[in-house]
């Protein structure tokens, strides 16, 4: 795969429209009125990530993104050790770089392909003058900040106070529970299950361990008939027995 350097010029697609009901799959968007979505898909371009590419993280301050189809993982890694975490994970319907939208410092990271990508891109600056001029994007954006700082709560507490089973268990159904609240299309196959495709190794790193643990814990689970592991596809069999391990009430649509 390519390894050159993507730019804001390269980044951006020359297609010249962009369509409301590509806008409204983002959960910030989703619930705008559609005289507002009307005024802001003109602003917006299509973009094409293809997994392997190099982006520099720098693409981040000038271009605010919303992923419509793929995966792309937020990761930093130890030059001592050479050990990698991932930062955050996104999926169709998330928008990014928050941190740089409120604060416009460059972000420290590197920007990991795990699918080929297709993302709605808008200039950050355009991005945070419709936060301040239309209190109807304001609206959803203070709540998906919200979540997101949440999120980020969370997954600290759980680094700190649960052991790999709890977290990983933990990791899945988070997974399921943004399968049943997406905006797209409903018969995605993204939406099926959202940690389908992702290696052992990946998982290790958003749950803050090796591969050699997770892999160890998701063949237990297997041998108790909880999932099924087929490559790197997650099919649950025993949805209530994995939020026993998850210790947590998380209210879910029937397991398929």
């Amino acid at each position: 795969m390519s390894s050159a350097l993507v730019t804001s010029t390269q980044a951006t697609s020359t297609q010249p429209k962009v369509s409301a009901t590509l806008i409204k799959q983002a959960t910030l968007f989703s619930q705008l009125p559609p005289a507002l979505l009307e005024k802001l898909q003109q602003s917006f371009h299509i973009v094409d990530w293809q997994k392997g590419q190099y982006i520099n993280a720098k693409l981040l301050t000038q271009q605010f993104f919303i992923l419509l189809t793929g995966q792309v993982e937020f990761k930093q890694v130890n030059p001592d050790t050479a050990r990698e975490a991932s930062v955050e994970m996104f999926y169709p319907g998330d928008s990014f770089d928050i941190m740089v939208l409120l604060d416009g410092q460059p972000h420290d990271l590197i920007i990991s392909l795990l699918a080929n990508s297709r993302l709605l891109s808008v200039p950050i600056n355009t991005m945070r003058q419709w936060i301040w001029t239309y209190p109807e994007l304001n609206n959803q954006f203070l709540p998906y900040l919200a979540q997101k700082i949440r999120e980020k709560e969370q997954q600290a507490t759980d680094f700190i106070l649960y052991d790999t089973s709890t977290r990983l268990s933990r990791l899945i159904l988070k997974h399921i529970n943004k399968a049943a609240n997406y905006n797209g299309t409903k018969n995605c196959a993204h939406c099926d299950h959202l940690v389908n495709g992702l290696n052992d190794e990946t998982l290790a790193r958003m749950i803050g361990s090796v591969r050699q643990i997770v892999n160890k814990q998701l063949r237990h689970w297997q041998t108790q008939g909880i999932l099924e592991k087929k490559r790197n596809q997650l099919i649950i069999h025993d949805l209530e027995a994995l939020k026993r391990e998850a210790h947590l009430a998380y209210k879910f649509l029937p397991a398929e």
